[in-house]
């Protein structure tokens, strides 16, 4: 459940870096998708940057790449899609045991670590980077929902970057009221922020569970081709009306690494000139994506 003092502050204004909010950050009725693949953990926690977190370990002694993608219909600062592309993960001198890091979440920090999150509008690359330090990046989305499936698209400079596809649930039955902890490196600090979802589902676990993947070249997403993705999900969902409320709080921490850090990442010049734009970039078009499936 959202904290009490989000309540508190229900329907009051904040205007943070230019961006004007209506509080609590939320999103209502918007479509959204998730699915989990298992991976080799050893690959997956090599991605991972910093002595801070680990790759969270499965009951099978894999790692998990989790995907989201959220089409956001009602906000505070426009409509967009989200894509998230992560690795599940804990928080701690070491990984975490297995099975009780899916247990005791507070614990051992459970949440997932953010390689990619490209988006559809500037205005939600200047508010998500700039406060609260995830990777966002403007890019070509989409998001489709049919009869039997629903899938997005993501593009970046003419090149295909990745695709989901899953078969859609029957039917949205199963109530979530869940939260869950994003971590994301920004100025080579290690952020975590923090989401509540209230919403009716439909959920596929293991064999039920059907999706494809297309990984592409882009030098965004293509190491994840070699982290040995398993192409069947151990779980699929489809959300048709989420609402998710974005913590205003948010935590971090420097990283910290064995050897000095050569070379500094991502930081404030890649937001300080960015504006308010809510427009799209054009939908995806590339269609012979076939040859980048995860089999």
């Amino acid at each position: 459940m959202p904290p009490k003092r989000i309540k508190q502050y229900e329907g009051r204004y904040a205007l943070v870096d230019g961006i004007p909010y209506q509080m609590p950050v939320s999103a209502r009725n918007s479509p959204a998708i998730m699915a989990g693949f298992t991976c080799d953990w050893e690959k997956a926690n090599a991605l991972l940057p910093g002595n801070e977190i680990h790759a969270m370990k499965l009951p099978n002694g894999r790692a998990a790449l989790l995907i989201t993608v959220i089409d956001y219909v009602d906000t505070s600062i426009g409509k967009y899609i989200e894509y998230s592309i992560a690795i599940g993960c804990t928080k701690g001198p070491k990984p975490a045991p297995r099975i009780l890091n899916s247990m005791m979440l507070k614990k051992y920090g459970t949440g997932q670590y953010i390689l990619d999150l490209p988006v559809s509008s500037e205005v939600s690359v200047k508010g998500g980077k700039g406060i609260w330090g995830m990777p966002k990046h403007l890019a070509n989305l989409d998001f489709k929902i049919s009869e039997k499936t629903v899938s997005s698209q993501y593009e970046k400079d003419g090149q295909f970057v990745f695709r989901i596809e899953i078969e859609r649930p029957k039917s949205p039955s199963i109530r979530l009221k869940v939260g869950a902890t994003n971590y994301c490196r920004f100025r080579n600090m290690l952020m975590a922020s923090y989401i509540y979802f209230d919403t009716k589902a439909g959920v596929n676990l293991f064999g039920k569970a059907k999706a494809d993947l297309y990984v592409g070249d882009h030098p965004n997403v293509s190491f994840l081709r070699d982290i040995d993705i398993n192409p069947d999900p151990f779980f699929t969902v489809f959300m048709p009306k989420t609402l998710g409320i974005l913590d205003d709080h948010f935590e971090s921490w420097f990283m910290t690494y064995d050897e000095p850090p050569k070379e500094m990442p991502e930081g404030l010049e890649s937001i300080i000139e960015l504006g308010l734009s809510e427009d799209w970039l054009p939908d995806p078009s590339i269609t012979d994506y076939e040859k980048y499936k995860i089999k």
